[in-house]
Parts: C-alpha cells; structure tokens; sequence
C-alpha cells in the first residue's frame, strides 16, 4: 500500500463561464475534488491585460489534490496544458497542515501518481504568498485603495455571510454586519506584511469595514491561458 501524501488546496482564478471546463480538465490530470464559487476581479482594465486575468467576472475554484499530484498539475498549466486552459486566470498552491482523515483517504486512493511524482514532497517557497481579506458588505473599494498604495495590483472578491459565535459579534466595538465579502489578494512575500498592517490599522474589526486579515504561503503559481 502507497504512503499517505499530504494535500494541498488549489486556488484557480479564471473567467467566468470557464470553471466547469477547468475542472473537467483537472480531473483528467489527477485532480478530482472541487468546490465552485463565484467572484469579482477588483483590478482595473488595464492592470487585467497586463496580468492576462481576462474579464472581471470570475469562477473561483478551491481544489484539493495530494501535494504532488497539485505540483504535476502547475507544471502541467505552465507547460503542456497552457493551450488547453479555456480562459484566463491564476492558479496557485498552499500545503494544508491538517485535513479530515476519511477525506484524505478517498483523495489518496483514488490519485493515481507515478513513483517519480510520489517522491515529489519537498517543500517550495515561492515569492509570493496569498491575502485573504473579509470586510462588511461594501467597503471592498476603501480595502483595496489601501493594499494599492502598498504594492498590490489587484484582487478577487467573493460573497459571504458572518456565522461565528454570537459571543464574538458582541465583543465591544467589533463591527456586527452579517453579509461580508472576502478579498483574495495575490502579492509578492516582500509586500505582504506592509498590506496586512495598513489594512488592519486603517480598516481592522472595530472600524465600520471590520476587516480580519490573513495570508497563506504559496508552493506554486502559474499563469492561466
């Protein structure tokens, strides 16, 4: 019986309209598990053409696949595969530290990886890292105008509602709104900690945009279409 590889999430950015087409070609290169959802590109038209992200109506999709399987497939994207992406976009990868058992266990089984890319476990750094951002319903322009004049060229947002603890929302000055929208933002390592503190000092909890940030190291990240 093979080892137990550890997942990672892919994160993959394309037109709307192309999610369904890039699953599908996913699962032929050992990437089975999706979940799809919607977003918003927040970068200005030009900005767009430079990073070759297409149009500002996105499909966001979160995939989990064993961290070989996950890399095989990057270098795929960035190689023999870039003709066969139906839009344009980003993908990217983060190692998961902890992950449902039964949940690993289905995807392990099921990935079919040669002995060279089950060998393919050590770790990468790349010189970017993912933002991600949730603010009250509204305040995505005041939170993106910050991470701008820090060093960010754009992001993705996407809709959310606030199901925490009651006892969080009744913290003293913490904002309260439920409908939220989460702002992915993927910036070079060295800018992160200068966007992170702006926003958190400009637009943290106990302002009106109620921003709670985070960020997420990156092992890979191509370029779609």
């Amino acid at each position: 019986m093979k080892n137990p590889s550890q997942l990672a999430l892919i994160l993959s950015i394309i037109e709307r309209g192309c999610g369904n087409k890039l699953t599908a070609l996913y699962s032929d290169h050992q990437v089975f598990t999706h979940l799809r959802c919607e977003g918003t590109g927040t970068a200005t038209s030009e900005i767009m053409d430079i990073l070759g992200l297409g149009s500002s109506e996105k499909d966001i999709i979160l995939s989990l696949a064993p961290i070989p399987a996950a890399r095989a497939l990057l270098d795929a994207l960035d190689d023999d595969l870039r003709g066969s992406v139906p839009g344009r976009g980003i993908a990217c990868t983060a190692p998961l530290s902890a992950v449902s058992s039964l949940m690993a266990t289905v995807i392990n089984t099921r990935t079919k990886l040669s002995e060279k890319e089950s060998g393919d476990m050590e770790p990468q750094t790349t010189k970017n890292c993912l933002i991600l951002v949730t603010v009250n319903q509204g305040y995505t322009g005041a939170v993106m105008d910050t991470a701008r004049r820090h060093g960010a060229r754009g992001g993705t947002i996407i809709r959310g509602r606030w199901v925490g603890e009651e006892a969080f929302e009744e913290l003293q000055g913490v904002s309260r709104q439920a409908e939220k929208e989460i702002i992915a933002i993927v910036v070079p390592r060295e800018l992160r900690g200068a966007i992170m503190e702006n926003i958190n000092r400009q637009h943290g909890l106990q302002s009106e945009v109620g921003a709670m940030v985070f960020s997420l190291g990156i092992d890979q990240m191509v370029h779609l279409g």
